[in-house]
């Protein structure tokens, strides 16, 4: 897997300050996508044991509330071993810090992914240019949804202003619509 950041000290992708891994690959292609120099997976550098390291001391850091994977998608199928690797590696050692994951793929697509045992937040969905609205959190465009897997992979934080609740595994707001 090969990379092309890692930020430091973000706020704008998860909550709280965050250690950021833009990772290369990227089948999705979305039109008007902001990272689009990240979809070559073969651009960037190794993910080598350095890098790895460098985000570990990032994340011990007292003030870092945590890892968000972006890119490129994390979840293209060239990053998928490592990536996951790399979530169980940051969860064993900094099992208070959450992880983000930000795909193009829709959850019902991934959901049975070894890598969903680790992440705490999954953000899912292609970004469409036409759905775009910038008074949305930490996505792109509506028809993005922000999944917290820890309150049971089917609860769906609603990047308007609510909390969405699972109905017969269904995701559905909990205000009788």
């Amino acid at each position: 897997m090969n990379y092309h950041d890692i930020t430091k000290d973000d706020m704008r992708n998860g909550p709280g300050l965050r250690v950021v891994l833009w990772v290369a690959g990227c089948a999705h292609h979305c039109p008007g996508c902001q990272n689009p120099v990240t979809w070559d997976p073969d651009d960037g550098l190794p993910f080598d044991d350095k890098a790895r390291e460098e985000l570990f001391e990032i994340m011990g850091r007292d003030y870092i509330s945590g890892l968000t994977l972006s890119g490129g998608d994390p979840l293209y199928p060239g990053n998928r071993e490592c990536i996951t690797e790399l979530c169980k590696q940051a969860r064993t050692r900094f099992p208070d810090k959450t992880i983000w994951l930000y795909t193009g793929y829709t959850y019902d697509e991934v959901r049975d992914l070894e890598i969903m045992d680790y992440i705490d937040v999954l953000v899912d969905g292609r970004y469409e240019a036409d759905l775009r609205d910038v008074k949305l959190h930490w996505v792109g465009s509506s028809n993005q949804r922000v999944i917290d897997l820890r309150l049971g992979k089917d609860i769906e934080i609603n990047a308007r202003e609510d909390i969405y609740t699972p109905v017969n595994n269904n995701l559905s707001c909990g205000c009788g619509d």
